[in-house]
């Protein structure tokens, strides 16, 4: 069964830094995409950065050189990077995994940005 949980989430000033984890219950290799998402309530969630098996990344033009995600070098974890936060980026942070026609959903971790 795959399982994502997403941590890190919190509180924190603008102009300041989180750093948000994904742990898998899976090996991260082989086909799978893995995004991190953000949803404000009743809008729609919205890709924010994702990495393929290979390390390509790509990124919402939003965070574009704010934020980076990146694979742990040992074990089953992808991160997300947040710098110099805008009040903007306040929403719930999902990660997704991608593995053939699946699609896996954590459950999510607020980040709140405050002015």
């Amino acid at each position: 069964q795959v399982q994502l949980r997403e941590s890190g989430g919190g509180l924190v000033q603008a102009r300041g830094s989180l750093r948000l984890s994904c742990d898998a219950s899976v090996t991260l290799i082989s086909s799978k995409v893995i995004g991190w998402y953000r949803q404000v309530p009743a809008e729609q969630r919205d890709l924010v950065a994702r990495i393929t098996a290979g390390g390509s990344t790509d990124y919402s033009d939003s965070v574009q050189g704010r934020f980076s995600i990146s694979r742990a070098k040992v074990g089953n974890t992808v991160y997300l990077q947040m710098d110099s936060l805008k009040p903007e980026d306040t929403a719930n942070y999902f990660c997704a995994m991608t593995w053939g026609t699946m699609v896996y959903w954590g459950q999510g971790t607020q980040v709140t940005v405050s002015t």
